[in-house]
């Protein structure tokens, strides 16, 4: 895989150090945190830390349990036992609105409102919490140059846009207030092959740019190792492997970690004839 940027702080005299990895506090922590609906089981009791400033994939089989895992750090929904932290600090029900503010979410498809303008759901959040439209507008156009459209696409309806610029506004509209993290569920999953391949790329770079806490879902390997600087492997609500590709291709924890990495069938050759 492509060697990943550094994490950097700042010491008081203004300069940058890069932050050994030791160093780095998860953000996000499940612990013993389960989910059930009912008798079904989406969830089983999961120990997971997410490092700062980095990119995790969260992958497996339908159904596997991994939109309900981002669901629940996102804080959409609450554990049936164990815990969910934010920073250190769990996230309740009387800590979960001050929580979101600092996470940004893309849901599958955008999720943007038809009735609104690009522009009004980009800002939506920022005009609930009362800034100013010259704090709005000055945002507006840095994230315009992050994710590469003009304002020309703010104005129009989610319905005139391409699939791929939807999705676009939606990550702007998830970055608006500079969260802390960033989660996405599956955000390219309905795009055509080449949009999609091109939207990677830009992901990547912005990724790369903000050097923000990402947490992406995706039914597709290539597009977790590419993404991902580790990948998380779920089957049946449950964790299989927490690890970088590399070490899932050399240190697989099971015949399924082996069996699904496999089953990611590659472009045949032509026979030569």
């Amino acid at each position: 895989m492509t060697q990943r940027l550094q994490t950097f702080r700042h010491d008081s005299s203004g300069g940058i150090h890069s932050v050994p990895s030791h160093e780095r506090r998860p953000v996000l922590e499940l612990k013993g945190a389960e989910r059930y609906y009912g008798e079904t089981v989406a969830l089983h009791p999961t120990d997971l830390a997410i490092a700062e400033g980095k990119t995790t994939a969260l992958i497996g089989p339908s159904g596997c349990g991994k939109s309900t895992m981002l669901r629940l750090m996102a804080g959409l929904i609450t554990p049936t036992a164990g815990s969910v932290l934010f920073n250190g600090r769990p996230v309740t029900p009387e800590t979960v609105h001050a929580i979101r503010r600092k996470i940004g979410y893309v849901v599958q498809e955008g999720g943007l409102f038809p009735h609104m303008t690009a522009a009004h759901n980009v800002t939506l959040v920022a005009r609930h919490l009362g800034w100013d439209p010259g704090p709005i507008n000055a945002r507006l156009n840095n994230l315009l140059q992050l994710v590469g459209m003009t304002s020309d696409h703010l104005a129009r309806y989610p319905s005139r846009l391409s699939g791929g610029q939807r999705q676009r506004v939606s990550l702007m509209r998830a970055l608006f207030l500079d969260p802390d993290v960033l989660l996405l569920d599956e955000p390219l999953g309905a795009l055509d092959p080449m949009i999609r391949y091109d939207l990677q790329e830009e992901l990547r770079a912005i990724f790369r740019k903000l050097q923000k806490t990402v947490i992406v879902v995706t039914h597709d390997m290539a597009e977790a190792a590419f993404l991902g600087d580790t990948i998380v492997l779920l089957k049946s609500g449950r964790v299989v492997q927490h690890s970088t590709m590399g070490d899932m291709l050399a240190l697989p924890a099971n015949p399924f970690v082996t069996a699904f990495l496999r089953a990611q069938r590659a472009v045949p050759q032509p026979e030569i004839v």
